[in-house]
């Protein structure tokens, strides 16, 4: 027996090894032949049809390559057939950097989807979600992948009509075609019917597809030929349903019996209350329902009291009120909660959490409030949340204090309270919150010092205190173990930055700094050096009045964004690396030439201005290749020499500012090739010559201001011709001459024009009533006036500014210069009378147009101008009377009339008789706030004039007409005695005589 065993089982373990040999050979053999050649074809001509910035499909190469071991394939492990085709791209936005931004953009695939894939017969799924695809239409040929069991293309750009021989897929079990909404998607479905084959499907999203033309959706519910019990997922948002559904159709949700989730978010039929009880009839199966935007009720959720096992429940952005659902009490499974964007003005937050703390043991884990309209205060029992993880009561009108029982949400990982009325400290108990990784307290009234147990949140991410009143030293103890901080906000607080020792190295490493307005200086703070992930840093105002480090550019290689404004920094900037997006170091004082630019840069914004930078331009504006610069800011250092005529390089430009500065020569043509500019400011240099004509091609002009400078020749007529979209044209302050033309009138966005010390002529155009704005036939949309630039998704506001001369002296305007109306032709010589037109300009707020050489009376609706606030036509020629309508300027701060030939009584108003008694010398007038009394004069000439009236002194008359007439001749006939025998020749020659 023991031979036979023996024998036996040496036999077996030959066997064995023969068999794991062939197993072996065999696994060798398929891993040479695991590809079939028609599939890697096809895959070949698939990836040809892509456009791949990411690279993505590198190893999608060789004629011979496995292409089973290709990214994003899978294939069969006996039979070598490619079943899956998986490529979406990153479907989670990342803003927190352009870098990341621009990743996430560069990772996603566009171009077209070629019938090459219907040569994968085995293919069982196909997922391209979160691509690009441009508008496209979903290809028909999808409809013959026949074998299909997964297919997601939703939020890939398609668009068009969803083609209904995706019906044929009859093996389907996920179904994604969901969207988001930007310029290239508009997916719809007409007819529904299509559906009605997919037997085992169990997820379906739709969301983001029209399908208001779908008349036929609820009856199809109810007669659909296969059982919609399978449905575990249908997400049908912002699919544009509308009006009350059929009432019979409502039964439909019966059949829903395995729906776990239901999204059904931005349709307006959800308000209707025969749909929630429709809901209701699902039962105990659904545990998501998002609700949001469905204009929604309160008095009709009290239906949901049976959805029990509810986990999640979104009633955002609808019409709830002051009345709490009291089904909500009943929903004691309930984890998530958001009931955001409604109207809770009249109920405390107290009786929103009651329904909550009714239940005994409160599962809520998120409850999101923000933009609810709640104006109460926090309220102890939030504590009583135990299991809370996620509050946001955010965007609210919430006042009094942080409770100091919020240290006992223990689980907590977000707290938003930003944009409140909350006061008070932020309170030490903050500290116990172990879980907390963001603290959002931004934009409300905090006072006091800022906690050390801060500290110890050592899981804390985002530490958001912006825009407080927070006060006193924060020193290094207030970050010991915030070894995760990545994002920290403060500014505009009074807070001050004081490490206990000079060599402090944070634990953290921060992306994103914002600590404006803290007190850092005078000395550069070194620690700084060390946060070498910085992304967005934001330094203004803190009190650095010491040199930049050498070092600074080379700390910060993920560098995108930098404010280091209103400073005392000094040093030189020899470069600016080529990956940093935005750059304000204005207002400091930097010196030396100006930096160096890269070919490659990123540079959108560069803001230097308000330094003590010296030399040419020309090292920065042509020195290099090209760039993609939108706003240079230059203004206000002293920059001398020409401006180089480079600007063929410079045409993304869209702010440039070189105001108060030393530069000369005249202005280069090739300025005409910055088609994008929308605001020129070049005011305060020694600039001469004549306007170039090659400005007429900037289009998108909105500002130009030449102002103090040395121009020469007319006012070119092809600004009004060609710059139709002008705002502000500030000329003020150069040696034009000549005529203003009535081509300026077809400006009729205008609001700021200033032509002021000149030398122009002529008449004043009647056709200035064409300047719809100041007219206020238009409202004005000067959002450009103060532009921000938005590069990143962070900003850095660049604001235009304008030195306008009002009410006698010279201001700069900022701020609140698109609120400004002016017109002001003073200081030339320009005459005629004042046009009757110009008091159609009624949003007018300063008027002057003294010192030219006017002649006739002040138009008598002057009174029409309501808004005026400053009105100067002094040193003029003027007659006549005040109007009495000048009474009805009740704005008036400034008023000068004084130096012209005007009479009679000055009208009675408050603001009249407050001006000083220098306003009005140099005419003829009476009244307050002259001394001179008006009653006195008006005896006098009615003395006169009742003398006069006992008879006529026709002696006197006619002595004085013979007189008139004898000396006349006397002196005219022996004159012109040849002309008049000449003349009285050419009659005789013309009778015949």
């Amino acid at each position: 027996m023991s031979a036979v065993f023996k024998f036996s089982y040496i036999s077996s373990l030959y066997l064995t090894f023969c068999l794991l040999l062939v197993l072996a050979l065999s696994a060798k053999n398929y891993d040479a032949t695991l590809c079939h050649d028609d599939e890697r074809q096809a895959l070949l001509q698939f990836k040809s049809g892509l456009v791949d910035e990411a690279d993505r499909l590198a190893s999608w190469v060789g004629e011979t390559s496995d292409c089973c071991k290709w990214a994003g394939i899978l294939c069969d492990n006996i039979t070598g057939h490619v079943q899956k085709i998986h490529l979406p791209g990153k479907c989670s936005f990342d803003y927190s950097t352009t870098k990341r931004y621009d990743e996430f953009i560069r990772q996603m695939l566009r171009g077209d989807i070629s019938r090459s894939i219907l040569y994968l017969k085995q293919l069982e799924h196909l997922d391209l979600s979160c691509n690009d695809f441009r508008g496209i239409q979903i290809p028909r040929f999808m409809g013959s992948l026949g074998n299909l069991r997964y297919l997601n293309l939703s939020h890939s750009s398609f668009g068009g009509t969803i083609p209904p021989q995706l019906g044929n897929l009859t093996e389907l079990e996920v179904l994604c075609l969901g969207s988001y909404y930007n310029a290239y998607e508009s997916t719809s479905i007409t007819n529904m019917q299509w559906l009605s084959s997919m037997s085992s499907l169990r997820h379906l999203d739709m969301s983001g597809v029209y399908l208001t033309e779908a008349s036929d959706w609820f009856q199809f519910h109810a007669t659909m030929d296969f059982s919609i019990t399978s449905l575990v997922s249908l997400d049908l948002s912002w699919c544009n349903l509308r009006g009350p559904p059929i009432p019979s159709s409502t039964s439909s949700f019966h059949n829903l019996t395995s729906l776990k989730f239901l999204h059904i978010s931005g349709n307006e039929f959800m308000s209707s209350s025969l749909v929630l009880k429709g809901l209701c009839s699902i039962g105990g199966n659904l545990i998501s329902l998002d609700m949001r935007s469905c204009g929604v009720k309160s008095a009709t959720l009290d239906s949901l009291h049976n959805l029990t096992s509810l986990l999640s429940l979104d009633l955002s952005g609808n019409q709830l009120t002051s009345t709490i659902p009291k089904s909500l009490g009943n929903l004691c499974n309930l984890r998530h909660i958001d009931m955001g964007g409604n109207s809770f003005q009249n109920i405390s937050l107290t009786s929103l959490l009651r329904s909550f703390l009714d239940c005994k043991s409160p599962s809520l884990e998120s409850l999101y409030l923000e933009s609810s309209q709640l104006s109460c205060s926090l309220p102890n029992q939030l504590e009583q949340l135990v299991n809370l993880v996620h509050l946001d009561l955010g965007y609210n009108g919430i006042s009094g204090p942080i409770p100091e029982s919020i240290g006992n949400l223990s689980f907590l990982r977000s707290l938003y309270l930003l944009e409140n009325l909350i006061s008070g400290p932020i309170p030490y108990s903050v500290g116990g919150l172990s879980s907390l990784e963001t603290l959002a307290v931004s934009y409300n009234h905090l006072t006091g010092t800022l906690p050390e147990s801060l500290g110890q949140l050592s899981k804390l991410e985002y530490l958001h205190l912006s825009h407080n009143l927070l006060t006193g030293v924060v020193t290094d103890v207030h970050f010991s173990k915030l070894i995760g901080l990545k994002n920290l906000e403060g500014s505009g607080n009074n807070l001050t930055l004081r490490p206990h020792h000079a060599n402090w190295v944070p634990s953290f490493q921060l992306e994103n700094l914002y600590i404006s307005s803290w007190d850092l200086g005078p000395q550069f703070p070194l620690w700084l050096l060390t946060q070498r992930d910085l992304s967005r840093l934001d330094m203004r105002n803190t009190k650095i009045s010491s040199t930049m480090p050498e070092s600074f550019w080379r700390s910060f290689p993920n560098l995108e964004e930098l404010d280091m404004s209103q400073n005392q920094i000094q040093g030189r900037l020899f470069e600016i690396p080529a990956t940093i997006y935005e750059v304000d170091l204005s207002s400091n004082l930097f010196s030396g030439k100006l930096p160096k630019l890269f070919n490659s840069s990123m540079l959108k914004l560069l803001d230097l201005s308000n330094n003590s930078f010296t030399g040419s331009l020309f090292h920065l504006l042509c020195s290099w290749g090209g760039n993609e610069i939108e706003a240079l800011n230059l203004a206000n250092n002293h920059l001398s020499g020409a401006i180089p005529d480079c600007w063929e390089k410079w045409q993304s430009l869209i702010f440039l500012n070189l105001e108060n500065n030393n530069l000369s020569g005249v202005i280069p043509t090739t300025m005409g090739y910055l088609s994008s500019l929308v605001s020129l400011n070049m005011c305060k240099n020694k600039l001469s010559g004549r306007l170039p004509a090659s400005l007429m091609w900037l289009k998108e002009l909105q500002i130009l201001e030449f102002a103090s400078n040395e121009l020469v020749g007319s006012i070119p007529t092809w600004i009004g011709t060609e710059l139709l979209d002008l705002r502000i044209l500030n000329l003020r302050s150069n040696n034009f001459d000549g005529t203003i033309s009535h081509e300026l009138c077809y400006l009729t966005a205008i609001q700021i024009l200033d032509f002021a010390h000149n030398n122009l002529s002529g008449n004043i155009p009647r056709c200035f009533n064409n300047f719809t704005v100041l007219s206020k036939k238009e409202t004005t949309e000067i959002n450009s006036v103060s532009m921000i630039f938005g590069f990143g998704f962070g900003f850095i506001e660049i604001k235009n500014s304008a030195s306008l001369v009002m009410k006698g002296q010279e201001y700069t305007y900022s701020t609140i210069l698109g609120l400004v109306m002016v017109l002001d032709l003073s200081g030339n010589k320009l005459s005629g009378s004042i046009p009757v037109e110009l008091m159609a300009l009624q949003a007018l707020q300063s008027l002057n147009i003294s010192n030219n050489q006017l002649t006739g009376v002040i138009p008598k609706n002057i009174g029409d101008m309501k808004l005026l606030e400053s009105f100067d036509v002094s040193l003029n020629h003027l007659s006549g009377e005040l109007p009495m309508s000048l009474s009805s300027l009740t704005f008036l701060s400034s008023f000068n009339v004084s130096f012209n030939n005007l009479t009679g009584r000055i009208p009675s108003s408050t603001q009249l008789q407050s001006f000083n008694e220098s306003s009005f010398f140099g005419n003829k007038l009476c009244g307050v706030p002259l001394t001179q009394i008006c009653g006195e004069i008006e005896h006098h000439k009615d003395q006169q004039e009742g003398d006069t009236s006992h008879g006529v002194d026709f002696g006197l008359i006619i002595s004085i007409l013979l007189g008139f007439f004898v000396g006349f001749w006397s002196i005219v006939i022996p004159l012109n005695v040849g002309t008049i025998w000449i003349s009285l020749s050419k009659l005789r020659y013309m009778l015949g005589c």
